[in-house]
């Protein structure tokens, strides 16, 4: 099978059914009770069917509901910029600003994090940040996690999540009354800094509606002031959402924009113009299997989590979130499991770090979603093999297109082992976490092939590894074969070959993998291969490296021979390496943790020279006793 990144078709855009109007009070610029909010639907278990993880998305999973001429009517004439007070009440009294719902949220946050804001300070991948210290308006550019979370209002998850809203309340309006004098109104065009990017402009809107009791429930002039801030922000976004800077952005903004239609008087031509563009956003965001073009975990993560907090936006006006939102997130939740070692924990890829499974199962279990991980996701590039208690992932596709890289990593062929919950080699992983604990001047080494558990040629990447997340030239091609095989003791063994062109440009050689992994989890049996891209082999050598970078407590000491080592886990299990392509050294390496924090680990390390003409390494994991 020939595999390559492609995007997928932009999906087609249709309507959706008549807005029910009812009288629903909410909060307004003038007084913001607990009796005046439309009390939200009862908590409900959301039930899907337990759905085929296998299954590629199709177009005909994608329609928003029907509508009639007058709805199509109205979607159109709000997208030429006609108000939606006039669209909805063309000769009545225009509303005063208000919230027609208060919001339940579902989604978890970090207690910690939430009770360092109330201490007076940020808590970023371990990285503490004090209130008070923080530009608001932009100019001096801070790190990028720090940026994320303080301009798009994320932190208000954290702090509902770690006490009652009157507790949390005063951090909340400490903190928006600073940011609101930074940003008094939104700039004529999207990119005048990260406060007013789409994807943060989106989120930010989103967090606003879906947490506004904890920052509309003070003073008179600050209610007002938000409320009037909230409404400007939703025609912002009408206007230049066309202008997000990627996929997840856009998907983002046209997200905040239906929410916006439902939760502010005279919404209904907003919601409609909102609906049809995020349908066609997230065509143009997702690939055929579920998978965020970015290959990117964390990218998957808040994708689900944005359509989780719409969804909960709809439950808020008593109305069902639409068929294709439920099918999106349906088809999500697959790829994100297949990353997942047997402690529910992420493995490291395209910038993502190690996210704890509590996070990952949290966000799963708001999604009401009931399935099994992929085991092939095939056009985000991802292989799993699950093993008694052993867990392979394998990278079998080309890095990212450059319009979709957030993190750009060169990590083809590379691959991650756990047994019991417990992981063996890993990925360093953890550049979108560079300006926490993890210095920004490594996110660009992080992201290197070097930094993944595969082989390098040179100490050159696979793929150009570029500025700003993004990725040059390299893997284009990455050809996989996956099969079961029968093994003479009567059991079964999946092996998975592949191979990429990354280094045929400069070295004329072509690099195949091939993995065998047997069916109780106790030997992985590798041999990575170099052939001559052409009919002729070049002459002279090149260095090679094929590093295996090992969890953080993993015990490890190299056998007197030099060609192998014994490894221990934290399980009390023994693992034995060993190598038929030389001498095995012992390096430092670096692993990122589930919260972002750089940790000190080691390598395993094959090198030495090998003929332009090709060669082949094999070595072997396997458990003893």
């Amino acid at each position: 099978m020939n595999q390559s990144v492609s995007g997928s078709p932009a999906l087609k855009t249709a309507s959706d059914e008549p807005y029910p109007e009812g009288d629903i009070t909410g909060i307004s610029a003038f007084a913001v009770e607990d009796h005046e909010l439309l009390s939200p639907r009862a908590e409900r278990h959301v039930e899907i069917a337990q759905i085929d993880g296998g299954r590629a998305l199709a177009l005909a999973d994608f329609s928003s509901p029907a509508v009639g001429p007058g709805e199509r009517f109205i979607r159109f004439a709000y997208r030429l910029g006609i108000p939606g007070s006039v669209l909805s009440a063309p000769v009545g009294k225009k509303s005063r600003t208000r919230l027609l719902a208060t919001v339940s949220n579902t989604l978890p946050g970090h207690a910690a994090a939430g009770t360092a804001l109330r201490a007076g300070h940020f808590l970023i991948h371990g990285a503490k940040t004090p209130i008070a210290q923080v530009d608001y308006a932009g100019p001096s550019r801070v790190t990028p996690p720090l940026e994320r979370v303080v301009h798009s209002f994320s932190w208000l998850t954290d702090l509902e999540a770690c006490g009652p809203r009157e507790q949390g309340a005063p951090t909340a309006e400490r903190i928006l009354t600073a940011w609101l004098q930074a940003n008094p109104k939104p700039p004529a065009k999207p990119g005048k800094g990260p406060a007013w990017d789409v994807g943060n402009t989106g989120a930010r809107l989103m967090n606003w509606l879906a947490h506004a009791p904890l920052i509309l429930s003070g003073e008179k002039a600050l209610r007002s002031r938000t409320l009037a801030h909230i409404s400007e922000t939703a025609r912002w976004l009408d206007r230049h959402v066309g202008r997000a800077e990627d996929e997840l952005a856009a998907v983002a903004g046209w997200s905040a924009i239906v929410a916006a239609g439902l939760l502010l008087p005279e919404g209904r031509p907003r919601r409609l113009y909102g609906e049809a563009g995020l349908i066609k956003a997230l065509g143009e965001l997702i690939g055929d299997d579920g998978g965020v073009l970015s290959r990117s975990p964390l990218a998957q993560m808040e994708a689900i989590a944005l359509l989780v907090r719409l969804r909960n936006c709809y439950h808020a006006t008593r109305r069902d979130a639409p068929k294709a939102v439920e099918r999106v997130i349906e088809l999500l939740v697959p790829p994100l499991l297949a990353l997942t070692h047997g402690d529910g924990s992420l493995g490291s890829w395209q910038g993502g770090w190690a996210v704890d499974g509590e996070d990952v199962n949290a966000l799963v279990k708001a999604t009401g979603v009931r399935t099994r991980p992929l085991r092939e996701v095939r056009q985000w590039g991802y292989q799993r093999v699950l093993a008694h208690k052993s867990i392979l992932q394998f990278d079998t596709a080309p890095p990212p297109l450059p319009a979709h890289a957030r993190y750009g990593c060169a990590s083809t062929l590379a691959f991650e082992m756990s047994h019991s919950g417990h992981r063996l080699v890993v990925n360093c992983g953890g550049s979108a976490s560079g300006g926490g604990l993890v210095p920004v001047r490594l996110e660009q080494g992080l992201r290197a092939t070097a930094a993944h558990s595969t082989l390098t040629l040179d100490d050159a990447n696979s793929t150009a590894v570029l500025i700003n997340g993004a990725i040059g030239g390299g893997v284009s091609e990455v050809d996989i074969d996956r099969k079961t095989l029968v093994q003479e003791n009567g059991g079964n063994a999946t092996r998975i070959e592949a191979s990429h062109n990354g280094y045929e440009a400069r070295y004329g050689l072509t690099h195949r993998r091939i993995l065998i992994l047997r069916d109780d989890g106790s030997e992985l049996r590798g041999e990575d291969v170099l052939i001559p891209a052409g009919r002729k082999g070049h002459r002279g050598k090149v260095g090679f490296a094929i590093r295996f970078h090992l969890g953080p407590h993993v015990e490890v000491l190299l056998t007197e021979d030099g060609q192998g080592a014994g490894m221990a886990l934290p399980d009390g299990s023994l693992w034995q390496f060993r190598s038929s392509a030389g001498e095995v050294t012992l390096e430092d390496s670096l692993w990122v943790d589930g919260q972002g924090r750089p940790q000190a680990t080691q390598q395993l390390v094959i090198q030495g020279l090998v003929s332009r003409g090709g060669g082949n390494f094999g070595w072997l994991i396997k458990k003893m006793g």
